[in-house]
């Protein structure tokens, strides 16, 4: 299941229960022309995010162990991460990717059920091999 939304000139899309924002084929798509953040979290707990700008990933780590971007260009959110512990080599605090995707992009990650306007939503199928 997946509900969208809008904030400010970001346009986010809300998965249950699933990883398709992962998908490198996915990312590659909807990063074209523009960027596309895409970020996971599980009961693990982990964190997963990605970074990308046309078409191609800038940025990927995960928290499962500690830090090791990759990406075209994987220091290019060094300035926002290190103030936030996010540190290679380190593992990550508690927030930091959360404070990441709200301090580096300005995006603001509420859930849905604690705004007032209206979502669309929709059930993905799987993806293709």
């Amino acid at each position: 299941m997946v509900t969208t939304g809008v904030d400010g000139s970001w346009t986010w899309a809300w998965e249950q229960g699933g990883m398709h924002g992962l998908d490198q084929r996915i990312l590659s798509a909807v990063s074209r022309g523009t960027e596309a953040v895409a970020l996971h979290h599980n009961e693990k707990p982990m964190y997963w995010f990605t970074y990308a700008v046309d078409g191609e990933v800038v940025v990927d780590f995960h928290t499962l162990q500690a830090i090791e971007p990759t990406g075209q260009d994987p220091t290019r959110l060094d300035d926002h991460m290190r103030p936030l512990g996010l540190v290679p080599g380190a593992w990550a605090p508690l927030h930091g990717v959360l404070s990441l995707v709200e301090n580096a992009f300005g995006i603001r990650l509420t859930e849905p059920a604690e705004v007032d306007d209206p979502r669309l939503s929709g059930r993905l199928g799987p993806l293709p091999e």
